[in-house]
């Protein structure tokens, strides 16, 4: 028999690593997995340093329990598992009937551990437990991690290829580790695989499983906040000092409200242990057998409370009733995008309002905190800063300069490039997922992923349709729409270089020069995580001096970006916008939040003067109710639209988007467009752009991107 081929990680530049790497081939050998599939399903890995850092950061050990909590257990995780409990009603009974465990506690593991199937996270699995096997502490945990990770490829249960997950290897619905995906996990949809990152059947099976084989009692409480009595030896407390609660009750513990410590639903032998997360100070919790359960999960006391409060708040509580001992408690996140909001309504440029606190969204916060007279400018983002910011008068709305766009001329092979013998070139590169044909009748780019498929028109490189595994279609499209080369109503039309007529005169077309013309695909990629990524570009245009590219990447959301190049020798000022029109129930009953606060112009006041918004948009405004065509100015850059017809939610985030345009024309309106008609209902149309006093200047050889991410959730 011919010798194995040597490990793929041995032609990596890092003597090191390949050493490694053939040690572990030679284990691997030992427990029973061929040479050639351990190279096989190795090939190529290169270590990833940036995870070692990692092992010594983790948030449940670092970050103050209050913010933490306050991170984990907001109003939108709470909101989102609630619609859960709704939409796998069915299921979730059924494996609870069969484990034991109750739906409330396997949806709230579900919200924690990946917000509900929306962060599996990105790094890849296979070169992350690699690199910790071979590098840093831990070195034998993580070797058996990555080695039962390779017998379940090996044995079918899951396909490398886009395996991502935490840096410490946690992955799927429910972030289990490889090893106690081997021992735990289950079939719960009866298709003969264990599943954890395509099926949410198996995940929430399997995770009720983990809890019962921890030692979950059926019916038990995990357990409650008590009160402790005043000078109270907090030595006594910690999850493995356990007694009876008679003797808690006789070392003065009380409920809350002062009564006798009377649990209910233990047995007679039940013992229970005190937490103090925060000293005698904060939140005092008598914890029970199952918080032991929900602690195995993941050995840390913020985690375990987290989902042992988030449980309860899906059950209708309202948390925990004791403060912690902080004059600035965490923030939620969308307290957190209030604050952005906050910032960059006051001049800051941090990027978009996305919740995500990072490096820009804290310097501003200290130049806040300067200005306001605190003596410790750390750039926390707390509620005392939120606070400060909302109770400030804001200045009031100001005329602005009014834009000036670049004006373009009508290319001057406008016409030759519209012709149909241009747009049949198009081709598509032959990767799995993508095919050629048609969509509702256009011709179409189709993607298919395991998360989601998409189709994106060849007629104006607009996206089409979105439809996220399990979901309806994001995107609306008008079954009433005219013959091309009329303009596509629906989907996400690409306006550029302008957007409406802005600075333009009537020898050009409405919404620039690319919505009708046929667009070629130039490049599709599948990458790791498993989604598909194309770039698209329409024909070169005389005597313009810009050239658009445009990518789209399809998975669990949708990433769409226009990167406008200055090809020309003099600054080029566009405005722009991705025109979505997204499907909804009923527009008349959907609200938009993330405009609150913000500026607008209202076209059915000839943009006259700007206007503040109060509260949501909603069709139903008092000012001008059923209508509306705004450019919100300065925007935020995230937005949720909330449908209580299809019971669902979209988000659209933004980056390099200064302006939110909100339109649909109502039943009035509707019925002069006969392409829309009493189809008004069916659509609300969120424009990602830069458009009104928002425009964009690109220099001479510079660039532009802008970017917005769809994605969607049950409400």
């Amino acid at each position: 028999m011919p010798a194995a081929a040597p490990p793929a990680a041995a032609a990596t530049a890092d003597p090191a690593f390949a050493r490694c790497m053939a040690g572990l081939q030679a284990t691997a050998a030992s427990q029973g997995i061929a040479a050639d599939r351990f190279n096989a399903i190795t090939a190529g890995l290169q270590p990833d340093p940036t995870v070692l850092p990692l092992l010594d950061a983790q948030p449940e050990f670092t970050t103050p329990i209050w913010d933490y909590l306050a991170a984990l257990v907001d109003r939108q995780r709470v909101d989102d598992g609630r619609a859960m409990l709704q939409q796998h009603r069915d299921l979730l009974q059924r494996v609870s009937a069969q484990y034991g465990v109750d739906p409330v506690t396997i949806v709230a593991v579900w919200g924690v551990e990946s917000d509900y199937g929306r962060v599996f996270g990105k790094r890849p699995l296979l070169q992350s437990l690699a690199t910790l096997s071979c590098a840093g502490r831990r070195q034998p945990f993580f070797r058996g991690e990555l080695l039962a990770l390779i017998k379940l490829i090996d044995q079918g249960d899951l396909q490398a290829q886009g395996l991502t997950g935490s840096w410490a290897g946690a992955f799927g619905h429910t972030q289990f580790m490889p090893s106690t995906y081997a021992r735990i996990a289950v079939d719960g949809d009866g298709d003969g695989r264990r599943d954890l990152v395509g099926s949410i059947p198996d995940a929430l099976a399997s995770t009720a499983n983990y809890l019962k084989r921890a030692g979950w009692r059926t019916g038990e409480p995990w357990g409650m906040e008590v009160r402790v009595p005043a000078g109270f030896n907090a030595s006594q407390a910690g999850r493995t000092q356990r007694r009876s609660p008679a003797d808690w009750r006789a070392l003065g513990v009380t409920g809350l409200d002062g009564s006798a410590l009377a649990p209910s639903g233990l047995p007679a032998d039940a013992r229970a242990a005190l937490l103090l997360p925060s000293g005698t100070k904060g939140p005092a919790l008598l914890v029970f057998r199952n918080y032991d359960a929900i602690y195995s999960y993941n050995a840390a006391e913020s985690y375990a409370l987290a989902i042992a409060t988030l449980a309860d708040r899906l059950r209708g509580s309202n948390g925990l009733v004791t403060a912690w001992p902080t004059d600035d408690p965490g923030l939620g996140r969308d307290e957190r995008r209030q604050l952005q909001t906050l910032l960059l309504a006051r001049g800051h440029d941090i990027g978009a309002a996305d919740g995500m606190i990072g490096t820009a969204s804290r310097r501003a916060i200290q130049v806040e905190q300067r200005r306001l007279g605190w003596a410790d400018a750390d750039g926390r983002a707390g509620q005392r800063i939120l606070r400060a910011l909302q109770a400030q008068p804001q200045a009031q709305p100001q005329a602005q300069a009014p834009a000036a766009p670049t004006r373009f001329s009508l290319p001057n092979n406008y016409s030759a490039v519209q012709s149909p013998a241009i747009r049949s070139r198009s081709s598509v590169q032959q990767i799995q997922g993508v095919s050629s044909g048609q969509f509702q009748g256009l011709d179409a780019w189709l993607v298919e992923t395991p998360q989601a498929t998409a189709a994106i028109s060849v007629f104006g490189g607009q996206l089409l349709s979105f439809v996220p595994k399990g979901q309806p279609d994001l995107m609306w499209l008008s079954p009433k729409r005219a013959a091309l080369p009329t303009p596509i109503r629906g989907g996400s039309p690409v306006c550029w270089p302008y957007f409406g007529r802005q600075g333009q005169g009537d020898d050009v077309p409405a919404h620039g020069f690319v919505r009708t013309l046929p667009w070629e695909l130039q490049q599709a990629r599948r990458l790791d995580d498993g989604s598909i990524e194309l770039t698209l570009a329409p024909p070169a245009l005389d005597n313009l001096g810009l050239r658009l590219t445009m990518t789209v990447r399809v998975g669990r959301e949708l990433r769409q970006q226009l990167v406008t190049e200055n090809t020309g020798k003099a600054p080029a000022t566009i405005t722009q916008a991705l025109h979505n029109y997204f499907r909804v129930g009923d527009a008349s009953k959907v609200d938009v939040d993330g405009v609150d606060g913000l500026d607008y112009l209202d076209k059915f006041e000839n943009y006259a003067q700007p206007r503040r918004q109060q509260g949501p948009w909603s069709l139903r405004d008092p000012r001008d109710p059923g209508r509306s065509d705004r450019i919100y100015t300065q925007a935020g850059g995230h937005y949720v639209l909330r449908d209580p017809v299809l019971k669902r939610r979209i988000d659209l985030r933004t980056e390099g988007s200064r302006s939110l345009v909100a339109w649909n024309p109502g039943a009035e309106g509707a019925a002069r467009m006969a392409d829309v008609g009493d189809g008004w209902r069916d659509y609300v149309c969120l424009e990602a752009a830069n458009a009104g006093p928002d425009v964009v200047t690109v220099a001479p050889g510079g660039r532009h991107v802008l970017l917005q991410i769809l994605s969607s959730a049950p409400l």
